[in-house]
């Protein structure tokens, strides 16, 4: 089995990390693959939450692997498959139930941005750059665009998409493209924190809110008005539901089933 992610269980959380240290954690085909695997591996493993993170210091994820030898790198395209890979992750990671941080713990460029955005939430060391650099190759990124819209104020993501500059920690955090941004000695204790806050929440409570944000999010206001209405009894039906209620009158922390 490739080494180029580990994906490592630890207590309720799945750990997967882009381990290509000496191409600064860059993604081809392979790699997808390999984060598409752990995501599904969590999910059937009944984890509570999944972190996505690169090996070492210096990067995140730079984006996709430009080497010239690399199968599947940049640009290549199986016209066979329905679904470009990385559409195919994007799917994954959309569909996915479990909540899914992104520790930046490097540099995040280009494709590895994507990824960035497309993650629930996202904490990051304070030293770190961001950016989409395609510009600076003759491209666009095309393919993660439609997350860095839904994310980043409008007129800062076409500078960035424009100028291929890099930019800072502080005004990803001012963007919204993290939750929090902490010195890099940090990190890891702040990434704990927000892991103890989030994997001890109903397993159907995430799963259905997820549910609910990314299909809300495309709608108009009269819709996600409709969409809201029907959801709130299949909500309130499930056991974990009746068991929140009944831990809160009876002064207790509730077990929860995940149904």
């Amino acid at each position: 089995m490739s080494d180029s992610v580990l994906i490592e269980r630890r207590d309720a959380v799945q750990w997967i990390t882009i381990n290509r240290e000496e191409r600064r954690n860059a993604i081809n085909q392979e790699v997808i693959g390999r984060i598409g695997d752990g995501i599904r591996d969590a999910v059937a493993a009944e984890a509570r939450a999944i972190v996505l993170t690169g090996v070492g210091e210096k990067a995140f994820c730079a984006g996709a692997d430009l080497a010239k030898d690399v199968k599947g790198g940049a640009f290549a395209v199986d016209f066979s498959q329905p679904k470009h890979y990385i559409v195919q992750l994007f799917k994954y990671i959309e569909e996915c139930p479990l909540p899914l941080i992104a520790r930046v713990n490097g540099h995040v460029m280009a494709g590895g941005f994507g990824l960035l955005c497309a993650c629930d939430m996202a904490i990051a060391a304070d030293d770190i750059r961001i950016g989409t650099t395609e510009s600076r190759i003759g491209v666009t990124p095309m393919m993660i665009l439609p997350y860095m819209l839904r994310l980043l104020p409008a007129r800062k993501l076409q500078e960035m998409c424009i100028t291929g500059e890099q930019f800072s920690a502080a005004e990803g955090l001012e963007w919204g493209v993290f939750n929090y941004v902490v010195p890099r000695a940090e990190l890891d204790n702040k990434l704990d924190w927000l892991l103890a806050r989030t994997v001890g929440k109903s397993p159907t409570a995430v799963r259905l809110g997820k549910q609910a944000f990314h299909a809300m999010r495309d709608m108009s206001l009269d819709q996600a008005l409709e969409y809201a209405q029907v959801m709130v009894p299949v909500m309130s039906s499930t056991e974990d539901a009746a068991e929140g209620l009944q831990a809160f009158q009876d002064k207790r922390a509730p077990a929860w089933t995940g149904r």
